[in-house]
């Protein structure tokens, strides 16, 4: 038998939460507005493998051993936490498994996943499986169960999900509290938790309150499902509830920070969402207990935290700009070229290009199609200074204006043309601004 006690163990799956192994329950006094309810947050990453659903995953393999189902190779649509569980019971019991899963689950957990010995198959799919989609993670999981060999425990259907609960969840929560319990909630996924722990409370004292917290449609919320989403849930009984309500994104990452940074816990948005339906549900009265589920922690989500959370995530600062030992006096030869009688006026340059000077206009194709000058010398300005000079006069001694939008790139086109042995090179002060300005003929794209 495991000596919880001591907590030394023979194998990790005796570390799997039941009453006299509970995960934690946690007060919440700075995130709560309460002067009279007292708030709990059962801690579910305590369980053995980081998350509620290893309850699940422990009761799904058990149950199906119970019955004799020869397993070997098992696979589950899931969006995260149920595979992880299933992942590490299955190495423990040497079986081998896949999940079907959408590719919009966060990085954080497709990589633990396969970490943990996991096959992924990632589809297009929603962050948490949706039934009746033919290309989904639910029907591939069914099409591979349904191979020799291969076998699919469905969380989705399978009563062991909120047995689990009922068997563990519930009695714990009930023996922590003493029986003072007056108000359960959760976050809503498969709804094994709410229902499994819903009917142990039940039918403890009919009096306690079951509530229910789902996203909005459209959510970015991984692991739980919108209220559309939930009427084609099998788990999903409202009528059993005494309450179900929908919390946006932003209150549940709102909440999830305030969670972690005033409480010093390290909750997954899934319990900010939780802790918001505590919020709009349970009132401020004396007497009153309630214990909401935190499923997991934070550390799964960090990229789902820097969308929903960016002032926590600045971007990186620039890299100091490297040391250019000759900045100065490259500036100083630019200014010297700019004084120089090199630069010439529009008026000067219209009288060179009439003797046979070649203009030579270095901006963007885009610029001179919507303004620019007959028989130019089209070279952008990059394709210049890459060294490309086949179009140019092969005389170094011909006549030769450059020409751009404002008379500055020209002027480094002057400076390379002369560093590549052109000897009569002029640039256009003010460019075809000033040449427009002045008069001279131009030509544009209707």
């Amino acid at each position: 038998m495991p000596d919880h006690s001591r907590r030394v163990y023979e194998s990790m799956l005796e570390m799997s939460s039941n009453v006299d192994n509970p995960t934690p329950l946690v007060r919440l006094r700075r995130s709560v507005p309460f002067q009279h309810t007292q708030v709990y947050a059962k801690l579910e990453w305590y369980n053995p493998f980081g998350a509620v659903k290893d309850r699940v995953a422990w009761s799904l393999i058990t149950d199906a051993e119970a019955r004799g189902v020869k397993l070997e190779n098992l696979v589950e649509p899931t969006s995260g936490n149920t595979g992880m569980g299933l992942a590490m019971v299955s190495n423990a019991r040497g079986y081998h498994f896949s999940a079907t899963l959408s590719s919009e689950i966060p990085l954080e957990k497709r990589s633990a996943l396969r970490l943990f010995g996991t096959s992924l198959i990632e589809l297009k799919d929603e962050l948490c499986p949706m039934p009746g989609q033919p290309e989904g993670a639910m029907a591939k999981a069914a099409e591979l169960g349904a191979q020799p060999g291969w076998t699919s425990l469905n969380q989705y259907k399978n009563p062991a999900n909120p047995e689990a609960h009922f068997r563990t969840t519930g009695p714990e929560i009930w023996r922590q509290t003493d029986g003072k319990i007056t108000h359960f909630v959760a976050g809503l996924g498969t709804c094994g938790t709410i229902t499994g722990v819903g009917r142990f409370l039940k039918s403890k004292n009919p009096d306690v309150k079951i509530l229910g917290a789902h996203p909005t449609q459209g959510h970015d919320i991984p692991g739980v499902r919108s209220r559309r989403a939930l009427a084609l849930t099998d788990f999903f009984k409202p009528e059993e509830y005494d309450g179900v309500f929908e919390i946006t994104d932003e209150e549940a990452y709102g909440l999830c920070k305030r969670i972690i940074q005033e409480e010093s816990i390290i909750a997954g948005p899934t319990s900010g969402m939780a802790l918001a339906g505590v919020l709009k549900s349970v009132p401020d009265a004396p007497g009153n207990v309630c214990v909401v589920v935190f499923p997991d922690n934070a550390f799964k989500y960090m990229s789902s935290f820097q969308r929903h959370l960016p002032e926590l995530f600045p971007s990186p600062a620039a890299p100091a700009p490297v040391a250019k030992p000759f900045e100065a006096q490259l500036d100083a030869v630019v200014a010297f070229a700019e004084n120089s009688p090199d630069v010439i006026t529009p008026a000067e340059a219209s009288r060179l290009v009439a003797a046979g000077a070649t203009l030579l206009d270095v901006r963007s194709p885009e610029e001179i199609r919507r303004l620019g000058i007959s028989n130019t010398l089209d070279v952008p300005l990059a394709v210049l200074t890459s060294g490309a000079t086949q179009l140019l006069p092969t005389d170094y001694d011909a006549p030769i204006v450059t020409l751009c939008a404002l008379g500055k790139r020209s002027l480094y086109a002057l400076l390379l043309l002369k560093a590549r042995g052109y000897r009569n090179v002029k640039s256009v002060a003010g460019g075809i601004q000033r040449w427009s300005e002045g008069g001279l003929p131009t030509i544009s794209e209707p």
